[in-house]
């Protein structure tokens, strides 16, 4: 058996960063899926592939690792940079705003 740990990325279909503070460990699929032949549905044999355990930090999710025996590989997240700008969407609400509306 072998694990990833890491931290989700936030959704692409949301600004918010919920759900992206705890690290994840998920075990690598041991084997390809397959599709039914009679209904078309995904199937696996593998049923550590179900398995998707949350913790709240890194360490965590390595001690649990280590103490059931499971080799790992861990993902360090990406984080993400913040753009601040002048001037920027929330000035067009302003209410010290002293210009017409040009757009």
């Amino acid at each position: 058996m072998h694990a990833r740990i890491y931290q989700p990325a936030r959704n692409a279909m949301q600004s918010g960063q919920a759900k992206t503070r705890q690290w994840v460990l998920e075990f690598v699929p041991a084997e390809a899926r397959f599709v039914d032949p009679l209904m078309g549905w995904t199937g696996s044999g593998d049923m550590n592939s179900q398995v998707r355990l949350q913790f709240d930090s890194r360490e965590a999710a390595e001690d649990h690792a280590k103490s059931h025996g499971i080799a790992y590989q861990v993902f360090e997240p990406k984080k993400r940079s913040h753009i601040l700008r002048t001037n920027g969407y929330g000035d067009n609400f302003a209410a010290t705003r002293r210009t017409a509306w040009t757009h």
